[in-house]
């Protein structure tokens, strides 16, 4: 197990207190990309004591390697517009930036007052690209997790914690 229950509730927590305080007064939307960020989304919109609203957008890509930005296709959009308002995108696990640097492009177009990054996991190791993460959960190895959300050919999802695929 990397991080078990106790662990992750915590420092939701502490995210959802520091994005609270952050934001008090200024429109904030929350926009999970699914579908790691279900189960972290979820338990951090409950910490967050201010009015947020929620909106998804869920990236597909092709299986062969991302080469450009046409490459990541966003199906949903935030119902709303955002402009004006503060932006948080909420990944459930950032590991080589690729689709949260896209997003963040095509968002600031859309022109909010602000677009920052939240995620629960930050693969630092296996970032291609420089990308500023406003709120980071936990920095882990280049190991492949499972659980709370994080998946493994669509599978293990439901998991309260955050494991470790180990190969056989």
């Amino acid at each position: 197990m990397v991080l078990d229950q106790t662990r992750l509730a915590r420092r939701i927590g502490e995210m959802g207190r520091e994005i609270s305080r952050d934001y008090e007064g200024k429109p904030l939307v929350l926009l999970g990309v699914l579908k790691g960020c279900m189960v972290f989304i979820a338990d951090l919109v409950r910490h967050i004591t201010i009015p947020v609203e929620v909106e998804f957008i869920c990236p597909a890509t092709s299986r062969s390697r991302i080469r450009e930005e046409g490459d990541i296709i966003f199906t949903g959009s935030a119902a709303r517009s955002i402009r004006g308002r503060h932006v948080l995108l909420v990944e459930g696990i950032v590991d080589t930036c690729r689709t949260a640097s896209v997003a963040l492009g095509r968002l600031r177009k859309m022109e909010p007052a602000s677009v920052e990054i939240v995620t629960l996991l930050d693969k630092p190791g296996s970032h291609r690209e420089k990308l500023e993460i406003k709120y980071k959960g936990f920095s882990i190895g280049n190991d492949f997790v499972i659980g709370f959300g994080m998946d493994n050919a669509q599978k293990y999802r439901n998991l309260p914690f955050i494991g470790r695929v180990i190969d056989s």
